[in-house]
């Protein structure tokens, strides 16, 4: 089900870089796993009904034992 047509979930903006890779960058070196983009913030866009919630799956996909950082979530209306 779309994020569009529930209207019980939100879609949240999370801005999000790897800070394993962004210390590789600055060493001049590529991370074995990750792109070097990852030392940037990406934004990705997730449905959920809470901001806690939307979080959560951040964590699944991107978890923050392999690096990576939340810099910023936006409720997008």
């Amino acid at each position: 089900m779309s994020a569009f047509t529930d209207h019980r979930k939100r879609v949240y903006q999370v801005g999000l870089h790897n800070q394993i890779v962004r210390e590789c960058v600055k060493e001049n070196r590529s991370h074995a796993m990750y792109d070097d983009r990852w030392a940037d913030v990406q934004t990705h866009e997730v449905a959920a009904q809470t901001k806690t919630k939307a979080l959560a799956l951040i964590e699944k996909n991107y978890p923050s034992c392999d690096g990576f950082v939340v810099d910023h979530v936006k409720r997008h209306d």
